[in-house]
């Protein structure tokens, strides 16, 4: 009588066996030859004749035509029947803005800050345009906060801080116009000699945030605390948030050229093109 054989048991592969080391991720060379293309087309922000996209994508006439055919049927590209020439097609305007609608714009600035507060221990701030004007809605302390009581849920004047100055120079609002208002005619009854006055000494200090693409205090609202900040951009070129770097006067640099300035604007036009801001549109 034959002994039944046992089968062999299974080997169970690990969980990870089957997901590629970072050093043999080869990926689809062909793939990345054909993104040039859409790559070139978003880059120039208008319809392409085919010899143009090839140039921008710096690839023959005729290898770019093979790419275009697939991306016509798969509805990444399309072609204007009566001029030839060739745009972005229905599937990537989806893509975009399913891509966009997934973005958390507060979950994005708290990592942003977080991450310049830990590589330059600075006190970090994130603000937006509420009801009452710029509304401080993040913080993050350094190891060596400024002492004030500035925390979430305060809102910063429009004509003394960097953050307010922020949403005046980069946002267009009724609301601000009318804050400014009230502001100035504060101003204007105050004994303080260093405050701001007018509209027009005004509108010549956010003519200098334009040229320089960020605002900056030294001591304007706080005696011995100087603030920078600069605003984000979301996909249709709106001011959204404003990311303000502060702390105290000693430690602080708020040139509009120094070191400090340039790490903030670097942080808020980084995070401005992850929201889809084009800023040569």
């Amino acid at each position: 009588m034959r002994t039944p054989r046992s089968r062999p048991k299974s080997i169970r592969k690990p969980a990870h066996a089957d997901v590629p080391s970072k050093e043999s991720r080869q990926g689809i060379q062909s793939i990345e030859v054909g993104v040039r293309l859409l790559q070139a087309l978003a880059t120039h922000r208008h319809a392409m004749m085919l010899r143009d996209l090839a140039l921008a994508a710096d690839m023959s006439a005729a290898k770019a035509h093979r790419y275009l055919v697939s991306f016509i049927r798969m509805g990444l590209i399309e072609q204007d029947g009566s001029t030839g020439r060739y745009d972005l097609g229905s599937f990537a305007l989806r893509l975009g803005l399913v891509a966009l609608g997934r973005l958390d714009a507060f979950e994005l600035a708290r990592k942003v800050l977080a991450e310049l507060r830990d590589q330059l221990d600075q006190t970090m701030a994130a603000a937006v345009w509420g009801n009452h004007g710029a509304t401080i809605v993040q913080w993050l302390d350094s190891s060596h906060p400024a002492t004030v009581s500035l925390r979430i849920g305060a809102v910063m004047p429009l004509v003394s801080s960097a953050t307010g100055r922020c949403f005046a120079a980069f946002m267009q609002s009724v609301s601000i116009e009318e804050q400014l208002r009230l502001e100035i005619a504060a101003a204007q009854k105050s004994p303080l000699p260093h405050l701001i006055r007018t509209p027009a000494q005004f509108a010549r200090v956010l003519d200098e945030s334009r040229r320089y693409g960020l605002t900056h205090v030294e001591g304007d609202l706080l005696p011995g605390v100087n603030a920078l900040s600069a605003p984000v951009f979301d996909a249709a070129g709106t001011m959204i948030l404003a990311l303000t770097m502060l702390g105290p006067a000693g430690l602080f640099d708020s040139r509009y050229d120094g070191p400090l300035a340039a790490a903030l604007k670097s942080a808020a036009h980084a995070l401005s093109r992850r929201l889809g801001h084009d800023a040569q549109g």
